[in-house]
């Protein structure tokens, strides 16, 4: 029996604002039926909300921590008196404290966390989180993958068993994004070739790889430009790089836009550069909108997904080198403002998307 008349949901991010991640969860506390559930979104180093629009019947908690981890005892607060019967947590580094902070939840509190990229493939990750992750993620009622390849590296790597894993695309508003290509408040001018790249500025999006590979195109396309969306830790060495390959005309930092789909009726192509991935949002929105996407191979589930696509040009290894060549062939393929159909994007349609998580969350919470 639930303690509430509607089973009380609590999604869990750090804030909204930032990448894919923060996407999802906007879009589950967006869809997620308010008849059917009490919604609640908290947001753990956010301490305004007045500037964010969700429906009426979700309940905003911005906790406003330094940092995730600093954030425990206000969490743990905000969890003990609002009595949750579930608990969705949308990012890595959050699942890891909901997780260490589960033993002092109200009893029956169920948790679901989602996983959003390859623990496997991060670089430089501490032993001691990896210890973590194997010691924590097996006490999650289910741990959400994006992809089969993603489920199988933490029943293999990590222990966790089989019948935690659920497998579930990522929400994705492709009617909103279809009907937002037209819209372009900045319209590129030039010759292009047009490239957008978009996603948060850290080394495991690869961006400096692009630059490198963008300076190899130019030499065939003297007129080729790209627009890299998006901030982060490394946006003054990406901008360095710029400047010693003599780009600064040709490269253009917007900084976060918050719905890229604005960019995508002037871009030629989308790039994905990532050195790891597990299935970024920032690719589907592009698929979605029908663009020619060239990637480089991050992750197993998206290798699996773009392989022999329409529309999709892979390349044979993560490096500048590969990316360049998979961009010349593309581009040379292309037909001005050709777009794709692009139909594995349907899986992941929020109609279809939205009832996965309910299920997922009823099953759960019985």
């Amino acid at each position: 029996m639930y303690l509430h008349p509607r089973p009380r949901l609590l999604l869990l991010i750090p804030h909204l604002g930032g990448g894919g991640a923060e996407q999802v969860a906007a879009l589950l506390a967006r869809s997620l039926s308010r008849e059917k559930y009490e919604l609640h979104l908290g947001l753990v180093t956010q301490a305004d909300a007045s500037a964010i629009a969700l429906p009426p019947g979700v309940t905003i908690h911005p906790i406003g921590a330094k940092r995730a981890r600093t954030g425990a005892f206000p969490l743990l607060r905000l969890i003990r008196r609002l009595k949750p019967n579930l608990i969705l947590s949308g990012m890595a580094h959050l699942n890891l404290l909901v997780l260490l902070l589960r033993p002092f939840f109200p009893p029956g509190t169920r948790v679901l966390i989602r996983q959003n990229g390859s623990v496997t493939a991060s670089a430089g990750l501490p032993g001691a989180t990896r210890l973590l992750y194997r010691l924590l993620y097996r006490h999650a009622d289910r741990v959400i993958c994006q992809t089969r390849a993603m489920a199988a590296e933490l029943a293999h790597d990590f222990g966790i068993a089989e019948e935690r894993l659920a497998i579930l695309p990522n929400p994705v508003d492709v009617d909103a994004i279809r009907a937002t290509v037209d819209v372009n408040p900045n319209p590129r001018t030039g010759p292009g070739p047009h490239l957008l790249a978009v996603g948060r500025l850290s080394r495991e999006k690869g961006f400096d790889l692009l630059l490198q590979a963008f300076f190899k195109v130019r030499e065939r396309l003297p007129c080729a430009d790209l627009v890299i969306a998006g901030s982060g830790p490394e946006e003054t060495a990406l901008k360095a790089q710029c400047r010693k390959l003599g780009m600064e005309a040709a490269v253009r930092f917007p900084g976060y836009v918050d719905s890229p789909a604005v960019c995508f009726s002037e871009a030629t192509l989308f790039v994905l550069s990532s050195r790891h991935e597990g299935l970024p949002n920032a690719l589907l929105e592009a698929a979605a909108g029908g663009l020619p996407i060239v990637a480089l191979p991050a992750s197993d589930g998206l290798v699996e997904m773009l392989h022999g696509q329409s529309g999709a040009w892979l390349a044979s290894e993560i490096s500048s080198t590969a990316l360049t060549d998979s961009l010349l062939t593309a581009l040379e393929l292309l037909r001005s403002g050709e777009r794709f159909a692009h139909s594995f994007i349907e899986e992941f349609r929020i109609d279809r998307a939205i009832p996965a998580y309910q299920n997922l969350i009823d099953a759960a919470l019985h």
